[in-house]
């Protein structure tokens, strides 16, 4: 079977009716701080705890992520990148997202924690987390196949033991998922692995997952004020099980920013460039959604919240997020010596965002078209067809 395209319109996938509530299906599943940065004011919602029974751990509740090193942003310059590692990380913005196939973001990693290692306080070691993703063919599961490509990742990260590792599986046609994390559970108990977590796994797979009694702490799936589909199913049994969401597309590649506001993409040079992956991804979220012309609604409502509050709209496009249910972090893509927004995204932590704010929001993003229904659950626009 063909994977299926990222760039095919979401209209011509299958429509999906929301199922059943997961409260009943749900009841008999079996689910198994560190000293504060010295250079930033320390806030007690920085960071927060991802668990399963006795596995734990704790990240900063905004995420580096590290997906611009897979390429299409601009070159990365090695040196230049892990200067802009080590500025995230003394800020507080300590912990990282990354996968095995996002380029040299493993070897980047690798290269930081030594840097760490050597010109940082011991208090800063502690706070930092490196999270990695393995997304492998769907071949046969074996204990050794496992084994081995986990230890490229901890190889290339330089550590003994991953924090976190998250597993992605393309087609659940295919039962091996099971047998894969059945093996990462096992690496785990042999300190390969510090916690284990899933990206774009939908509701039903969590569940199975869930009852075949493997530690997962959290999903990390697209979520966004365009696109609330983990608050139609998945939340709620993330909410039953402990499970926490882990939200990447946040602010849809640098759409949801004044950049964008005001502005037309359908008239020529009328609208900045949607010049990388992540733009030309999420406007076709936004095309499902309602179009552009609605999208402008929801800028100039975020830009007024914005205004009022002193902050960034991406500002407010997180703290949105990370104030929804079952939702322990969201990821902010960093372009690592390309770009640099520290202070906008640590502003998100001191923001509270009232009931008015909330409300309008709210009201435009109703507007948009349900993506459960054209798009599917969480991460079914990366399944096979």
């Amino acid at each position: 079977m063909a994977t299926a395209s990222l760039h095919a319109p979401f209209s011509s996938r299958p429509a999906l009716k929301p199922g059943d509530s997961n409260a009943q299906i749900c009841r008999q599943t079996r689910v198994r701080r560190a000293k504060p940065i010295r250079c930033v004011k320390t806030l007690e919602n920085r960071r927060i705890s991802v668990k399963n029974g006795d596995d734990s751990l704790d990240i900063c509740r905004v995420l580096n992520g590290m997906w611009q090193t897979s390429g299409g942003w601009g070159r990365i310059d090695r040196d230049d990148a892990v200067e802009a590692m080590l500025r995230y990380a003394d800020s507080g913005l300590s912990t990282f997202d990354m996968a095995d196939h996002y380029g040299p973001a493993e070897d980047l990693y690798g290269i930081f924690i030594n840097r760490v290692r050597r010109e940082r306080p011991p208090e800063l070691l502690a706070e930092v987390r490196g999270l990695t993703k393995w997304v492998p063919p769907p071949v046969k599961m074996t204990g050794s196949y496992v084994r081995k490509n986990i230890n490229v990742s901890r190889k290339r990260m330089d550590v003994d033991c991953l924090d976190m590792l998250q597993f992605h599986w393309w087609d659940y046609s295919n039962p091996g998922y099971l047998d894969a994390l059945k093996h990462l559970a096992d690496l785990k108990e042999e300190g390969k692995i510090k916690t284990l977590a899933l990206t774009n796994f939908d509701t039903e797979r969590l569940q199975i997952i869930l009852e075949n009694e493997i530690p997962i702490v959290s999903n990390q799936v697209q979520h966004s004020i365009v696109d609330m589909r983990p608050q139609q199913k998945m939340a709620e049994l993330c909410q039953l099980t402990g499970v926490k969401l882990i939200t990447y597309g946040t602010v849809m590649g640098g759409l949801l920013s004044e950049k964008f506001l005001d502005t037309n993409i359908n008239i020529p040079f009328a609208s900045p460039p949607l010049n990388t992956p992540s733009l030309q991804k999420y406007r076709r979220m936004v095309d499902a959604w309602g179009g552009w012309s609605l999208f402008q609604s929801l800028l100039r409502t975020m830009k007024k919240i914005a205004v009022k509050h002193g902050v960034s709209i991406p500002t407010v496009a997180v703290k949105y997020i990370l104030d929804q249910p079952a939702v322990a972090g969201s990821m902010v893509g960093v372009r690592l010596g390309l770009a640099e927004h520290i202070l906008d995204t640590n502003a998100i932590f001191s923001l509270l965002l009232d009931e008015e704010d909330v409300n309008s929001i709210k009201e435009v993003s109703s507007t948009g078209r349900d993506l459960l229904r054209i798009i599917g659950d969480c991460g079914d626009e990366y399944r096979r067809a």
